[in-house]
């Protein structure tokens, strides 16, 4: 413990420009650093102790490749690869990879809305893979979703199960968004039951089969409604592309089951592709349904025609034609192709016709199987089948209300307008072109009516049968092309890598939550001293306090570890630090009355328990064992303490001088100690005031200072009664006592009002009870010198105890 005193012979400039003390700050918290290190120890050991209970969380990632559409075998066969060639988005494929109806998919497919748990350390454990058990659910009804099933294996054929946690909630199928809390009785669930049992309620339907369990064993499972388990993984996964300029999307999931991750993504992918090639093999699937349509409708002709040539021949034993039938056969059969070809034009037309009549994005066929070649026509409707499959693609990810399906939306109904007057205006085309060919086979009749009529039927039947011949014939040409087509189509995007899980988790990451730990053990500390230095309104910081006062701040007194003994610490405790303190005031007392053989020094405060006493006692005590004759007065009439201290009867004193005109010097008494004599204040007034304002009173202090060579006037509070004011005119040297951690800081405006307007002079400022080890105030304000502890002073300090060496208070 150090001893501060100041020099000070000017009074501070009240207005001057305040300087943040940044090392005043610093020392604000330093003197806390037990607390502050303890709490920050405390939050590295609690942030490491909960990164290695956490669960470890692992990485897995995957990626596809988005690729451009390539000309595949079908395309060339068809000549209509631009009808599966959708546009390639990258944008597009993220939010497909992330859509919902994706997500559901996989969620049904590995069966995740049912969850299997063991017991853990803490609580229960997911598992996932080589689960003992398999549960068939009926999600078209009703059933028991969120509440903990607890199954205990009984033996290869039978089951025990329980509910382990009630909080069960009615899923509805029909409003997969609304569940009902379970409040009634569940009958026929709980008990005794053999594998495989169908186990069915009001509100539950499903079935356990054993896998591999073995008796005693115990599975933990719940159930959860898809579309929460669909949210949760949609949640999970991202998809972003591995750089700006590359076709390449990775996907990736944090999950605390590695194995989980790998088929969660791999299914994903999995189930990504076998949609797109869904997508793109609709256009040949309605080709090859067309063609079918078609066969099915000349099947049954060409084989009547068949039949009818051949029993024509038999009958007639006519089994050749003439030279000039077989040249006009060979011009009808031209003609006739023609038509057929003409024909499957205009039945094509009226179909595509009703199909852009009505609302539906499937059932469009290729123009290029009817052999198109109106490349307008061609072209609208290679542009409408890609705007229908990407709308569908859109709709499994986006809201109808999205401006992207909004802006492909007015793209379709354009394109299916244009469309339309299109082949409006291709079916005039065509009947115009049918009406012509017929006039030229009616031509090439009547040069058949010429020919004998033996020959003539003949040429008749064989000209029907040659007909739905050759028309047979291409309808199985083309659906051949077509099964190739679809056979051979493959999808645009491939996988590029499957799911890997990295080794090593990405969470808990134990160095970020030390650093955090630390950060937070170190915020509440820091963050608590502050708050409190906030809300503090108590002088605390001697340079503080020397800044928005009036006078000087003469000096320091240190914390006093025998305060609960009594105030006599320099005659009881003559080698403590405190003694040391007011060995250093006293010195202080010279350089402020320079060459001075009598002293009068007068000690006030604002309120009561600021040590204004205390000083006095001590101050006198440090002058009476330097040999200085020294009298300490007790001036507080009202609320006398002295007489305790030294353990005085206080019969007579200043008041009984004052009211009954007894003689100072027999009201004096001893101390005790060498030249030490005390006054007590005397038995309580009833008019303190103004028997402190007799003339009296002060010819006896004149007195009294002509038989000692030192006076301490111990006066009451000078924030709390007014006859202080009037003594201060009687001393050499006015000290006012300021406590640490005590006195208000609103009682600093009490001096400024005594100096700046009540014109006290010869006024100087002590603050008490300074905690020198909370800051090193002397030597950070620049107080004088001090002695520390190293052998020159008593061991005094107390032990304090260990929440009290924590917050840094003794």
């Amino acid at each position: 413990m150090l001893a501060k005193n100041t020099h000070v012979n000017q009074l501070p400039e009240l207005n001057q420009e305040e300087d943040v003390d940044i090392k005043t700050i610093l020392n604000n918290y330093l003197r806390h650093w037990k607390m502050i290190v303890a709490c920050t120890f405390m939050g590295i050991v609690l942030a490491y102790a909960a990164s290695k209970l956490m669960t470890p969380i692992y990485k897995v990632n995957g990626s596809v490749l988005v690729g451009e559409e390539s000309q595949d075998l079908g395309a060339d066969f068809l000549g209509a690869s631009s009808l599966l060639q959708p546009k390639n988005n990258i944008e597009n494929e993220i939010g497909i990879l992330t859509s919902y109806a994706l997500t559901e998919q996989v969620v049904e497919e590995l069966k995740l809305n049912v969850s299997y748990f063991e017991d853990g350390f803490f609580a229960k454990v997911s598992k996932y893979g080589n689960i003992p058990l398999d549960i068939t659910v009926n999600w078209n009804k009703e059933q028991l979703v969120g509440g903990m099933f607890k199954l205990e294996v009984l033996s290869e054929e039978k089951y025990r199960l329980s509910i382990d946690n009630d909080e069960l909630y009615i899923y509805h199928p029909s409003d997969p968004f609304f569940k009902v809390e379970l409040e009634e009785k569940l009958d026929g669930l709980e008990g005794e039951h053999a594998f495989g049992d169908h186990l069915e309620g009001d509100h539950f339907e499903f079935q356990v089969n054993n896998i591999s369990g073995q008796p005693g064993e115990t599975v933990f499972f719940k159930f959860s409604d898809t579309h929460s388990q669909v949210i949760k993984y949609q949640k999970a996964i991202s998809v972003a592309p591995t750089n700006k300029l590359a076709s390449i999307l990775q996907i990736s999931m944090e999950t605390p089951n590695r194995k989980l991750g790998q088929d969660f993504i791999n299914r994903l992918m999995r189930v990504y592709l076998e949609r797109e090639l869904s997508e793109k093999n609709k256009a040949t699937a309605n080709t090859i349904s067309f063609i079918d349509d078609q066969l099915n409708g000349i099947t049954d002709s060409l084989s009547y025609f068949e039949t009818r040539l051949q029993d024509y021949r038999t009958k007639n034993h006519v089994f050749n034609l003439s030279e000039e039938g077989v040249m006009i056969f060979e011009r009808l059969q031209d003609y006739e192709k023609q038509r057929s070809e003409i024909e499957l034009k205009l039945d094509y037309y009226h179909t595509l016709e009703s199909y852009l009549q009505g609302e539906s994005d499937e059932g469009l066929v290729a123009p290029s199987i009817i052999g198109n070649t109106d490349p307008l026509l061609n072209s609208l409707v290679v542009k409408l089948s890609e705007l229908q499959t990407e709308r569908l693609r859109l709709k499994s990810t986006y809201s109808s209300s999205t401006p992207a399906l909004e802006q492909i939306n007015t793209q379709i109904k354009t394109t299916r307008q244009s469309v339309l007057e299109n082949t409006k205006s291709a079916i005039k085309n065509t009947e115009s072109a049918l009406a012509e060919i017929a006039n030229r086979i009616n031509q090439v009749e009547q040069e058949i009516n010429k020919l004998p009529e033996t020959e003539r039927n003949l040429l008749g039947i064989q000209r029907k049968f040659s007909i739905n011949e050759n028309i047979y014939l291409y309808l199985l040409q083309k659906r051949a092309e077509s099964q190739i087509v679809l056979a051979s189509n493959t999808p645009k995007h491939s996988i590029l890598d499957t799911a890997r899980a990295a080794t090593k988790p990405v969470a808990p990451k134990t160095l970020i939550n030390l650093v955090l730990g630390a950060f937070v053990g170190l915020f509440f500390p820091v963050g608590f001293i502050f708050v409190r230095n906030f809300f503090n309104n108590k002088i605390e910081d001697p340079k503080e306090l020397e800044e928005q006062i009036p006078v000087p701040l003469i000096g320091m007194i240190g914390k006093n570890p025998a305060s609960h003994e009594n105030v006599l610490t320099v005659l009881n405790r003559p080698k403590s630090t405190i003694s040391e303190n007011f060995r250093s005031l006293r010195a202080d007392m010279t350089f402020l009355s320079p060459g001075a053989k009598k002293l009068t020094i007068l000690f006030t405060s604002s309120v009561s328990g600021e040590g204004k006493t205390f000083c006095a006692v001590n101050l006198a005590s440090v002058y009476a064992m330097m040999g200085k004759k020294t009298i300490l007065i007790g001036l507080d009439l009202r609320k006398p303490k002295i007489a305790e201290e030294f353990g005085m009867i206080n019969d007579r004193g200043v008041s009984t001088c004052l009211s009954v005109g007894m003689p100072w010097k027999e009201a004096v008494k001893p101390s005790g100690y060498d030249q030490l004599d005390v006054l007590l204040s005397g038995p309580v007034p009833p008019n303190p005031a103004e028997l402190l304002a007799q003339n009296y009173f002060t010819e006896m202090i004149e007195d009294i200072k002509a038989h000692y060579d030192v006076l301490i006037l111990d006066c009451a509070p000078v924030g709390l009664v007014s006859e202080t004011k009037e003594l201060f005119s009687l001393a050499d040297i006015n000290m006012y006592v300021f406590r640490q951690n005590y006195s208000p800081k609103a009682n600093l405006q009490i001096l400024r009002g005594l100096v700046e307007k009540g014109g006290v002079k010869k006024m100087y400022s002590l603050l008490n009870d300074v905690d020198f080890e909370m800051g090193h105030y002397g030597f950070a304000y620049g107080y004088g010198y001090g002695y520390g502890s190293n052998g020159y002073h008593e061991n005094e300090k107390e032990q304090a105890n260990w929440l009290g060496k924590l917050v840094g208070k003794k």
